[in-house]
């Protein structure tokens, strides 16, 4: 889309502005159970998953307990680990090694082991990595120097179903996608700061969801609106709904195009604001990240505080949740009540991780068999 064509847009839309009827609006905030249900599942499963990748790494597959506890802050604990392992005995099992003098260690049960081995398969099957290196390039193609710190990826590596140790696991199968780069910048201890960056433009990964909605529905030449809807108890004050079905009715923007050149405070730059923040939760395979990520990723983007007020602004489009000791930003039209609509494979094995963490310790293991991979 022309930079005339945005200026004309932004003219016609200027009275409405002047009176900054939405902004002027209170959109108060309504708590959604089922979502927060939907957040509240995954306590503590992203530490769990640190710390069960942890016992792994070691060669016999087992860990003492005082390690783990020394490991507390680095992996995000949210109790000791003594504590997480009495927590979940149907995922940790504690020991005494018969070596004299050993310290109390601790192993995953029989049951854990399946799960993870059948994660291990899914992760490392060709038509996973690839979908990962994917959703990975194309938030590299939402930058406008097509790179990223790697502590800014660190803080989505979870999200986007990376490899926990993605940098060695995955980056070298995918040398046509990514390359390590400096970032020209210097960390807070003075250090140099390294990053990844996108080898060359994707223009077979540009296109976004709400674009590949429309063609596949025969849209394409339409205004794209983002799908809405509110928790029970919601209502929007007039003004404020008949300025969302105007804001609706604007044109789409590519999130993988550039429109910094737009007013920052008009309305066709908050529809493209939107627009990126939608596709970043699509590039996540919970379709929800914390708050603190989205902010921090917007910061260096150059949004500044546009991704927050745009949260603030369409409730319908995303929930803001305040369960497991913090802000969990989710896209509402992925949920049916509190279930993800889209399958994933890996969110299909976290769910497994889930259900042995609300299971009792059980003597017997009935052996499961594993799941097949289709990507």
């Amino acid at each position: 889309m022309s930079r005339a064509l945005f200026t004309k847009l932004h003219h016609h839309h200027d009275d409405h502005l002047r009176r900054r009827t939405f902004v002027a609006a209170k959109v108060k905030w309504v708590r959604d159970p089922y979502l927060d249900t939907a957040v509240e599942k995954e306590k503590n499963l992203k530490p769990l998953l640190s710390l069960t990748n942890l016992i792994l790494s070691q060669p016999s597959k087992t860990l003492p307990i005082a390690i783990a506890a020394a490991h507390k802050h680095r992996l995000h604990l949210p109790i000791t680990a003594s504590k997480l392992f009495q927590k979940y005995p149907s995922i940790f099992q504690q020991f005494q090694p018969t070596k004299p003098l050993s310290l109390p260690h601790v192993k995953l049960t029989q049951q854990a082991l399946t799960v993870h081995r059948e994660e291990t398969q899914v992760l490392n099957s060709l038509s996973y990595r690839t979908s990962a290196a994917v959703r990975l390039a194309k938030l590299l193609m939402l930058t406008k120097t097509k790179k990223l710190p790697l502590t800014v990826i660190e803080k989505f590596k979870f999200d986007l179903g990376l490899p926990h140790n993605f940098i060695l696991a995955l980056l070298p199968d995918f040398p046509e996608y990514f390359q390590i780069c400096t970032m020209d910048c210097m960390d807070s201890n003075g250090e140099e700061t390294f990053g990844l960056e996108l080898v060359s433009w994707r223009d077979d990964l540009k296109v976004s969801v709400m674009e590949k909605r429309a063609i596949e529905g025969g849209r394409s030449r339409m205004p794209i609106g983002f799908s809405m809807n509110f928790p029970r108890g919601f209502d929007l004050e007039k003004r404020v709904r008949l300025w969302v079905d105007e804001w609706q009715r604007l044109p789409y923007i590519s999130p993988y195009e550039d429109a910094f050149h737009l007013p920052p405070n008009g309305d066709q730059a908050e529809k493209w604001t939107v627009a990126v923040l939608h596709e970043l939760l699509n590039l996540c395979v919970g379709k929800k990240t914390e708050k603190e990520n989205i902010c921090c990723l917007g910061d260096y983007l150059g949004f500044g505080t546009r991704f927050r007020k745009a949260l603030v602004h369409h409730p319908g489009i995303f929930y803001v949740s305040n369960k497991i000791r913090t802000q969990t930003v989710v896209l509402r039209e992925a949920y049916k009540r509190d279930f993800l609509v889209e399958k994933n494979l890996l969110m299909g094995i976290r769910y497994r991780y889930i259900h042995l963490m609300n299971k009792r310790a059980s003597k017997r293991v009935t052996p499961r068999k594993p799941i097949p991979v289709r990507g």
